[in-house]
């Protein structure tokens, strides 16, 4: 019989990218719902938000002002010893930050690749890195990436994002290949489209929202809440043979 309790994040500490708006912001706090400390990266928005929110629960909380289009083993390194110093050992992270660059692929600039995959991939390679050598000794933590739909698909004027997201998945099932034995849980969170800024440009287009909803069986986007609770589940004691695993979050999209 399952114990409720083994859905509980008490006494956790969370490490979640790109935190301060949208669906890192959503996850954060529903991870402090749970029980856990949680500090965020932020770097061209406010965290206020987030850090009240996380207050009124309870439980500790920082935003680390990061830059990922500009990150390196060194950044990585230092980020992740920065969360230790203020809140203890690291024991979930949640590679959520990530930008979007809408052109045609014939038009798509290389600097608009490039800062795409740093972001979207480059960072969560790194930080995953850094993060999994103080785990590793501890046979203790959990690395939830942030993947999309798009992962499983070309998309539409987003040949860098689609490629990075791609990427993600991969490196996930890799990496829960050699750190599972290790103690250490690797999955991805693959959300639809979800109400945040990165989807801002589609939800002003009349037609293109009218073609996505025509094919989302929901019939809607997704509130950012909505993908948090199967970060939630990957964090807790409940997903303790779950390792290598995508889970799509995405209203019956793929299923179409």
């Amino acid at each position: 019989m399952i114990d409720p309790s083994s859905f509980s994040l008490e006494g956790r500490r969370a490490l979640v990218t790109g935190g301060a708006t949208g669906i890192g912001a959503a996850v954060a706090v529903a991870f402090a719902a749970c029980g856990a400390d949680v500090i965020v990266t932020a770097h061209s928005r406010s965290a206020d938000e987030v850090l009240t929110a996380i207050a009124k629960l309870g439980r500790r909380s920082a935003a680390l002002d990061t830059d990922f289009s500009s990150f390196d083993e060194r950044a990585a390194e230092r980020l992740v010893a920065e969360f230790e110093t203020q809140l203890g050992p690291l024991d979930i992270l949640v590679n959520n930050a990530g930008i979007i660059r809408r052109a045609e692929a014939l038009e798509h600039r290389w600097s608009d690749w490039r800062s795409v995959m740093a972001v979207n991939l480059d960072s969560v390679w790194l930080l995953s890195q850094a993060a999994a050598r103080l785990m590793a000794p501890r046979r203790s933590g959990r690395i939830i990436n942030v993947a999309s739909i798009l992962s499983f698909q070309g998309g539409i004027r987003v040949p860098g994002y689609a490629a990075a997201k791609h990427a993600v998945v991969g490196l996930t099932k890799a990496l829960a290949n050699e750190w599972t034995p290790r103690g250490i849980n690797v999955n991805a969170i693959a959300p639809g489209y979800v109400v945040t800024e990165n989807t801002r440009a589609l939800r002003e287009d009349e037609g293109r929202v009218r073609d996505l909803l025509a094919r989302i069986p929901a019939g809607r986007f997704a509130e950012a809440d909505e993908i948090a609770g199967a970060a939630v589940f990957l964090a807790s004691p409940a997903a303790s043979y779950v390792s290598g695993a995508v889970f799509t979050v995405d209203g019956g999209w793929l299923a179409r």
